[in-house]
């Protein structure tokens, strides 16, 4: 499977599609296919980018709303 993250950059909001709970997140890092992401709920987490897509965000407003 190829890394279904590739795109993601520092910086940009994604939200895990198995894991609503989490909350909004920040890509802080894809380095070879490792996505780190500082989620609001669930804090710091390395997740395998040819395991799960995560969703990209482009018009959450900054107070959830």
């Amino acid at each position: 499977m190829d890394d279904l993250n590739a795109f993601l950059e520092p910086g940009m909001l994604v939200r895990h599609p198995g894991q609503a709970d989490w909350g909004l997140g920040q890509v802080q890092s894809n380095i070879g296919g490792k996505i780190t992401v500082n989620f609001r709920e669930a804090g710091k987490v390395v997740l395998d980018g040819q395991r799960v897509a995560l969703l990209p965000v482009f018009d959450d407003a900054p107070d959830g709303t």
